[in-house]
């Protein structure tokens, strides 16, 4: 049995060879727009860092940078936005200083919004990018939403158009727009894959040098209410084409297992068409819902009360319609599923890229489970029974021997999910970027994509696990 992500773009070479031939579109209409300036100052590149299996971050490098304190909201380009101090700091709109007129293509309708914006600094990558996936963490009240843009410069000196990175909101009521991804946006160079930003043929085009990201707050004309952001990030990287990756070797991970609650993903199947129909379709949310209940949140009874009282397990398909892209029309979505984690009190959600099974052991050890996304054949992942072109699960912990316990959601029933995988085997799935599929052609993997969830306020061990990876 095949399980797969419905619609989930590819996000490597294979996707980058058909974005080549794509009829050139321009960027969607958005409510603000200006061209990225140049840097006025460079980042330090961090040095290179050895794995557990040799393997240098030169290899295949990644950027991931968040802006999150009270200075950084301080620092960005401001019009109409301000800094919120306070235990966790965060950027509201002050005043009004534009409108934008939006009619939302899942609604028909058309309002008219009053906006405020940031702009971020110039982020210089230390290594020039093939890809970048942005991540916020927000409170959108109802008649809020907030817009991500990505304007970046190429290595050739050139700007990119300004891509919008999702449209996002919390709710879905009445007085909401829809979420959604933007499809359509490229420049011939480079193109948005529902949450991905990909440079179209690495091997001709110019790659990412620098980006700043840009923040637009919206709300109904008149209103006092604000959404509140508490991070803004993206993860830059250029994950050579590989079909393996050299095996690490069992760390600090190995015989730690998390106690992360177990879901199946398969019990829902046929559950509410409107969000993609539960079972095989939901592996994003039912993995969200894992770790978010592991950080002892969810949501309430209250907050449950529309999903049918005879389905087990009603915060799963709470998490499936609170992910839900209705352009991408799935769950799907990576930056949509951290967001989501991080309505919860005190949550965080970024989405980055790790180097190795080295790096979920530090994580681990500190107690930070971490969600993966991967593709591959039934034979390729022994005890798993099924093959897919795109599942995620949590990784939980290890066996002594360094194995990987993996909660899969692709299960018959919760108390199935925990399963044991051989370590090279997913090592090998999970970080490659490029497969044979089952037609024996070649297909995209994801290159080690992960979606980390944790407190707000992490413990210094969490601290010093997460910033080993590259996220502070």
């Amino acid at each position: 049995m095949t399980r797969h992500a419905p619609r989930r773009a590819v996000l490597t070479a294979a996707l980058a060879a058909a974005a080549a031939t794509a009829t050139a579109t321009s960027a969607s209409a958005s409510p603000a727009s200006a061209a990225p300036a140049a840097s006025p100052r460079a980042a330090g590149a961090a040095p290179a860092r050895h794995d557990g299996g040799g393997a240098t971050t030169d290899d295949a490098p990644v950027d991931y940078h968040g802006w999150t304190s009270y200075p950084d909201w301080l620092f960005g380009d401001r019009s109409g936005t301000r800094p919120v101090p306070g235990r966790r700091p965060g950027l509201q709109i002050g005043r009004a200083t534009g409108t934008f007129t939006y009619t939302d293509p899942h609604t028909s309708t058309t309002a008219t919004w009053e906006t405020a914006t940031w702009t971020s600094p110039v982020r210089r990558l230390p290594h020039p990018a093939s890809e970048l996936i942005a991540s916020w963490n927000a409170d959108t009240p109802a008649g809020t939403w907030l817009q991500v843009e990505l304007l970046g410069t190429y290595t050739d000196g050139t700007a990119t158009p300004a891509y919008i990175m999702g449209r996002w909101t919390a709710g879905d009521g009445p007085d909401d727009i829809r979420r959604t991804s933007v499809d359509g946006q490229t420049d011939n160079k480079s193109s948005i894959w529902t949450d991905t930003f990909s440079i179209d043929d690495t091997t001709a085009g110019p790659l990412l040098a620098s980006y700043r990201l840009r923040l637009t707050l919206l709300r109904k004309p008149g209103s006092e209410l604000t959404p509140t952001v508490w991070r803004l990030g993206a993860m830059a990287s250029n994950i050579p084409d590989r079909f393996t990756v050299p095996a690490s070797v069992p760390g600090v991970g190995a015989g730690i297992e998390l106690p992360v609650p177990h879901y199946s993903q398969n019990i829902h199947k046929g559950q509410y068409p409107q969000y993609d129909n539960g079972g095989e379709a939901w592996c994003s949310p039912t993995s969200s819902t894992m770790v978010i209940e592991y950080w002892g949140r969810g949501p309430t009874a209250a907050d449950m009360a529309w999903v049918d009282p005879s389905y087990a397990d009603p915060q799963v398909d709470q998490g499936a319609r609170y992910t839900y892209d209705y352009q991408y029309e799935g769950c799907g979505n990576w930056p949509f599923n951290a967001a989501y984690a991080a309505t919860y009190r005190d949550l965080q959600g970024v989405i980055t890229r790790l180097h190795s099974l080295n790096d979920i052991e530090r994580l681990v050890k500190a107690g930070i489970p971490v969600i993966t996304s991967q593709s591959f054949l039934a034979s390729e992942l022994d005890g798993a029974g099924y093959g897919t072109s795109g599942h995620l699960m949590c990784i939980a912990g290890f066996t002594p021997e360094g194995d990987v316990v993996a909660n899969d959601p692709a299960c018959s029933a919760d108390d199935r999910v925990r399963n044991v995988y051989k370590r090279a085997q997913f090592e090998t799935i999970w970080l490659r970027t490029k497969r044979i599929n089952a037609s024996g052609g070649v297909s995209g993997g994801t290159g080690g994509v992960c979606y980390l969830y944790f407190p707000a306020h992490p413990s210094p061990g969490q601290r010093r696990a997460l910033a080993a990876v590259g996220v502070v």
